[in-house]
């Protein structure tokens, strides 16, 4: 059904029937919203907009000098190269096509390019409009309560705590998840639209209802149950159920007996917004399904779902009430105890069964504990993304529902004078708490570090894996090796069959220089994940930098099995290869490298150096030329041309190489050689002596090295100083006949 068909049939059946049948004496009908029945000011709600801006600032003020925080962060903006572009037309069609991160939400990614061309890659500015949005969905939510409930105090309080309770935190202080209060604002604005549809149908009213609510879909597909909380609020506050003889169903008149079948009377209206919330599931789950996002049920049994779904439902509500112990990951329990499982379940049924019983009297308490439970829904875990087993950031709209439910059911229930004085003082004092409860939990946002540290903290005893990954991960970016390592480590002891954890060891370990403890978590890994073609590469150069090219050579030849084609596994092969002697062989592999990828720098050079072992000095110019073509800043590559030019007779040519090598590396020792050998041949002694000194300050152990330095020494009559070079070589290798020949000469010549 099209959207403006549906708004036309329901302008001409629903609205006008329920016109006309305030005229009849029905016992059931559907009616449009009443007016208003609480009068308020104007001034009064520039106020309380005025304390809520005041309040929202003050909580979240300190983001403004935010980093960006490693968990998601770096995918969504500050790592993705297509949002780091910022928005542009390439962008915006990737945008719209792209399952990156296991979510299809273009309207968040538009978003984020839009901060990008604003505030660049610079993650203040991103904190700042995630706080100016939520502001915004502050202020929105009071506004959209106050046109439908005309109770402004009351309004007031749901946004207050909306905007300083700490479980929303998580929302708010974390870039990537622009999403949540992105989507929200569209969630209320859709929310609004249609109390103005309801007000005065119109087709142009619904299409805007129907468009805020693509939008927000495409912001977080969270909403999908969105229609079926309309229903709900056709209920109270909308009003549109009615009563016998036509009355409205206000407190204290009652809903009539077949008031639910009078509200199924609605439900065609909402066919389109039904139709989205269908497409948009679907869409979502094959996306994240493609992205490899959903648990199946080997991984995580639907029974363990189930419970852990029934026990999240009350402990939001307990984190809610007593909001402290909140972290960024809360682990999947292996087993949930069957005393949680029934408390739960009977928690949630006595609360259902007593929302019911009092909807004619209370309907408010129907409408928040099922906002509640409504929009909860889709991310309670039933069909399970991720690793956690719930996120405060989930609470961000479904929390309002219980916000409504005591905003509106305290009051009634402390009716009289006594209550009406202590009301306004306890629901002051109560976000005044959240606020200060709030603010102490933004600051955990503030990096990686403070993040991480504040969840392992709050899980010690809990074998919280990922927050020791993500520590570990941090401080290994910040050069705290040893901390990493210890967290590491402990990640190993929580999952030892995790490959993740043995890589991440051993990448610290090789950080610190322990390559032998580093390949043994490295092996390990690859034992548990032998199809992982990048680990037999990185442990096959590993053995391969502690001598062991034999063993090195079968983790690259599984490697190349696995990825046939690929040039840097070819190239890998060639150099464990030619460090086993088998040069030959390494040689083609180097060629089959460049014949997959022609501009393959490192492969053209180690192709050179082979060649130059073989003796083949021409074709070795040419790959060494190459090299230096494709990565003219690769000292290396710059040193072995200047060597093959050297070789050829073009003295002045090598030099020049030899001293690019020196400008780019200026701690390379064969350079500051081979350009002092270079001089020495031109005649350049004083320059060649001062390059052979460099090279004794960067090589003191370097027997060829001194045994250049000798003979330069020797060459430009400074015999003293040749002798004690000469000297130092033979205690270095004392079977060194050319310095003892050398040395007996020099004896000689003081003789004669």
């Amino acid at each position: 059904m099209s959207s403006t068909r549906s708004a036309k049939r329901l302008k001409k059946g629903g609205h006008a029937a329920g016109s006309a049948s305030l005229k009849k004496k029905a016992d059931t009908q559907v009616g449009s919203a009443p007016s208003a029945t609480h009068p308020y000011s104007l001034r009064q709600v520039l106020w309380f907009a005025a304390a809520l801006i005041a309040i929202t600032v003050a909580v979240y003020a300190p983001v403004r000098h935010f980093d960006f925080v490693p968990i998601d962060d770096p995918s969504f903006v500050s790592e993705n190269p297509r949002a780091a572009g910022g928005l542009t037309w390439s962008a915006v069609v990737w945008a719209f096509s792209t399952g990156h991160t296991g979510n299809w939400h273009p309207l968040t990614w538009l978003s984020h390019m839009l901060d990008v061309e604003v505030f660049g890659i610079s993650a203040p500015g991103h904190h700042i409009v995630s706080l100016a949005l939520h502001l915004a969905n502050t202020l929105l939510l009071f506004w959209v309560l106050v046109t439908m409930t005309r109770a402004p105090g009351r309004s007031a309080w749901v946004a207050a705590l909306f905007a300083v309770h700490p479980l929303h935190v998580e929302s708010v202080a974390w870039v990537a998840e622009r999403k949540d209060v992105l989507s929200t604002l569209f969630f209320l604005l859709t929310l609004w639209a249609y109390a103005a549809y309801v007000r005065r149908p119109a087709t142009g009213r619904y299409l805007r209802m129907l468009i805020c609510f693509a939008l927000g879909l495409m912001a977080k597909p969270m909403l999908v149950t969105l229609p079926l909380l309309l229903l709900l609020l056709d209920v109270w506050p909308l009003r549109r159920v009615t009563t016998e003889a036509g009355a409205r169903n206000r407190p204290g008149n009652g809903l009539p007996r077949n008031w639910f079948s009078a509200l199924a009377r609605l439900v065609p209206e909402k066919i389109p917004l039904f139709a989205l919330s269908a497409v948009s599931s679907v869409v979502t789950f094959l996306v994240q399904q493609r992205a490899g996002a959903v648990s199946t049920l080997d991984q995580i049994p639907f029974t363990l779902r189930a419970a852990n779904a029934l026990v999240s439902y009350v402990v939001y509500l307990g984190k809610m009430i007593w909001p402290v112990h909140l972290t960024v990951l809360y682990p999947f329990p292996q087993d949930i105890p069957a005393l949680w499982i029934a408390g739960a379940a009977l928690t949630l049924i006595c609360i259902s069964v007593a929302v019911f019983r009092s909807a004619g009297q209370r309907p408010y308490l129907l409408v928040g504990w099922f906002w509640y439970l409504g929009t909860l829904f889709p991310v309670i875990g039933l069909i399970q993304v991720g690793i956690q087993s719930m996120a405060d950031r989930y609470t961000y709209i479904p929390l309002v529902g219980i916000f409504i439910l005591i905003a509106w059911g305290v009051p009634d229930l402390l009716a009289g004078r006594s209550g009406r004085r202590v009301l306004p003082v306890a629901a002051g004092v109560v976000v005044l708490l959240c606020a200060i409860a709030a603010r102490a939990q933004v600051r955990f946002w503030a990096n990686g570090i403070a993040l991480w540290e504040h969840a392992v903290e709050l899980t010690l005893g809990m074998d919280n894996y990922s927050a020791h990954m993500g520590l570990g991960q941090v401080l290994r970016q910040q050069g705290r090796l040893d901390e990493a390592v210890a967290h590491f480590t402990e990640a190993v002891r929580i999952k030892p069959a995790s490959p993740e954890a043995r890589r991440n060891l051993w990448l610290a370990l090789s950080d610190q220089g322990k390559l032998d403890e580093a390949v043994a978590s490295l092996s390990e890994a690859v034992r548990l994940n032998p199809g992982k073609a990048d680990d037999h590469v990185e442990l096959g150069l590993a053995l391969s930098r502690l001598g062991k090219s034999e063993e090195a050579i079968p983790h690259f030849l599984e490697a190349l099995r696995l990825n046939p084609d690929s040039a840097e596994v070819h190239n890998s092969l060639g150099i464990a290869l030619s460090g086993g002697g088998k040069t030959a062989e390494g040689i083609q592999h180097f060629r089959e490298a460049i014949r997959l990828k022609p501009d393959f720098a490192e492969a053209h050079f180690n192709l050179g150096l082979s060649l130059r072992s073989q003796g083949q000095a021409a074709e070795a110019f040419a790959q060494f030329s190459e090299a230096v073509r494709l990565r003219p800043d690769n000292a290396e590559a710059q040193n072995a041309l200047g060597w093959a030019l050297a070789a050829q007779g073009k003295v002045g040519d090598a030099i020049t190489h030899y001293r690019e090598a020196l400008q780019l590396s200026p701690e390379y020792a064969e350079a500051h050689s081979n350009l002092a050998l270079a001089l020495a041949s031109q005649g350049h002694n004083e320059e060649a002596l001062s390059q052979f000194s460099e090279t004794m300050r960067l090589r003191p152990n370097s027997a060829v090295a001194r045994l250049n330095y000798g003979k330069a020494l020797a060459n430009a009559g400074r015999h003293g100083e040749a002798i004690l070079q000469f000297k130092e070589v033979l205690r270095i290798d004392p079977k060194n006949r050319t310095a003892r020949s050398a040395l007996e000469y020099l004896a000689r010549q003081s003789r004669e």
